[in-house]
């Protein structure tokens, strides 16, 4: 797609308004929509939100992000800032303004959270990216986000299986995986 091509997707997905029950994201020009999350995902998401101080964390779901000279705007499963960062209203989020986003993989989501996404968060500056993987049963951390454009990536990478902790040092913490579910019947896969 060409940058006018990208901005003309923008453009209509600001005025888009999704069918009841699917979450709609803009990836790199192109508009992504998928079924509403299960019960695994949703509480896996209550688990990260419980384990996360509210008095110096504000955890947003299902926010939409901005990313600079990107023709994205993802929704991650939660976004993390520290309280009195953001803007008071407004539907976009500067990805500049937030210290860590999560993804809990869905069966469909695989590939797009470990590589679209990843590099779209990594592009926005987003000191770390945490994705929760109920398909292979283990989380992994992306930290250090260098590069711009398609070519953006993390530096750094930290994997845990669901069961032993993972050390979140950017908000001063150590994440609980023990009560995190898993999707049974599901194809394991390759990623990260």
């Amino acid at each position: 797609m060409t940058a006018v091509d990208e901005r003309g997707v923008a453009e209509f997905f600001a005025g888009f308004e999704p069918p009841e029950g699917l979450k709609v994201e803009l990836l790199r020009g192109e508009i992504v929509m998928m079924a509403s999350p299960d019960l695994v995902h949703n509480r896996i998401v209550t688990s990260l939100m419980d384990q996360i101080s509210n008095r110096r964390w504000e955890r947003l779901q299902t926010q939409d992000v901005d990313v600079v000279d990107e023709a994205s705007e993802p929704v991650p499963d939660l976004v993390v800032l520290e309280v009195g960062v953001g803007p008071d209203s407004g539907r976009l989020l500067p990805s500049q303004m937030i210290t860590l986003v999560v993804e809990v993989v869905s069966k469909t989501s695989v590939i797009r959270d470990y590589t679209v996404k990843r590099s779209i968060y990594a592009a926005g500056k987003i000191p770390a990216y945490l994705v929760v993987d109920p398909i292979m049963a283990h989380c992994v951390l992306f930290t250090l986000p260098a590069g711009d454009g398609d070519d953006a990536d993390y530096q750094a990478q930290l994997t845990a299986k669901f069961g032993d902790p993972l050390p979140l040092e950017m908000l001063g913490l150590e994440l609980d995986t023990s009560d995190f579910g898993t999707f049974t019947g599901v194809r394991p896969h390759r990623y990260p």
